[in-house]
């Protein structure tokens, strides 16, 4: 991609910088699924003529955008992609961007917070932070804590887990607070022969320490939401009200990780 972008930037004029989605893999975050007709995202100042070609998006700013340049090419701050992305993202796309931006350092929340609230932008990013967490290690990592947050479950990520001495012998991706329930994310990776053993070991060691393990593939987290409430309801002793996953299905629906939601976003990208 990045030879790729390095073409691209002969196009833009000097005031222009790779932003949105593009800036965001560029710098390495995570991201949600993403199309293969994927536009490449720019901004640049209003001063200075749009470039226009197929394939290239450019939003124009009153005044010069804040970048840095990484391997020879002009990328926004982090601040910067957020505010861009969120014209377009809905709420489940713009977290797991945001816990990965947090995540690798690339800004902070008090940063994030600061950003100006006359953007476009800067109400999707609002909504965004209330739930964003810097702690999250991957995007399904965050989609399970966003179902959880969504429906109602108070949870924490990357909880440490003490054996006998007090010593932490293993980190949860999610713990349900005044419960013995930790939900994970099961990915491909799981499968692994000798991760698997690992896993095995950890899950016999959860479960001397009186901790029950429930794991989840991303099939369920998208397509069987409203059993991961279940469980949650379950684990907290209240009674399952599956109306608790509608906020889900809302964000799912209008998010890059269904294909309603990327078929109305690449309708948009292509106007």
């Amino acid at each position: 991609m990045a030879e790729d972008l390095h073409g691209w930037q002969f196009v833009l004029p000097p005031s222009g910088s790779f932003t949105h989605l593009t800036g965001a893999i560029l710098r390495g975050w995570w991201v949600p699924p993403l199309p293969a007709a994927l536009p490449v995202f720019a901004g640049m100042s209003q001063r200075e003529a749009r470039p226009r070609r197929a394939g290239l998006l450019v939003c124009r700013h009153p005044g010069d955008i804040p970048s840095e340049e990484q391997a020879g090419l002009r990328v926004a701050t982090a601040t910067e992609i957020l505010l861009a992305a969120g014209r377009d993202l809905g709420l489940l796309d713009m977290v797991v961007l945001t816990d990965a931006a947090l995540h690798v350092g690339d800004c902070t929340m008090p940063e994030l917070r600061q950003a100006s609230s006359r953007r476009r932008g800067a109400p999707a990013l609002r909504r965004a932070l209330r739930y964003a967490d810097g702690r999250s290690e991957s995007a399904w990592e965050s989609v399970l804590r966003l179902l959880h947050q969504l429906c109602g479950v108070p949870v924490v990520p990357q909880f440490p887990i003490l054996d006998g001495e007090g010593v932490a012998r293993a980190r949860a991706d999610l713990w349900i607070e005044g419960t013995r329930r930790l939900p994970e994310y099961d990915g491909a990776v799981h499968r692994n022969g000798k991760q698997h053993t690992r896993d095995l070991a950890r899950e016999r060691f959860l479960l001397t320490q009186g901790w029950q393990r429930y794991g989840y593939t991303s099939p369920v987290l998208l397509h069987n939401g409203l059993s991961v409430l279940r469980d949650a309801d379950e684990a907290l002793g209240r009674a399952h009200e599956p109306a608790r996953i509608r906020p889900w299905h809302a964000a799912l629906a209008e998010s890059l990780f269904t294909p309603a939601g990327t078929g109305r976003l690449l309708a948009r990208w292509a106007d």
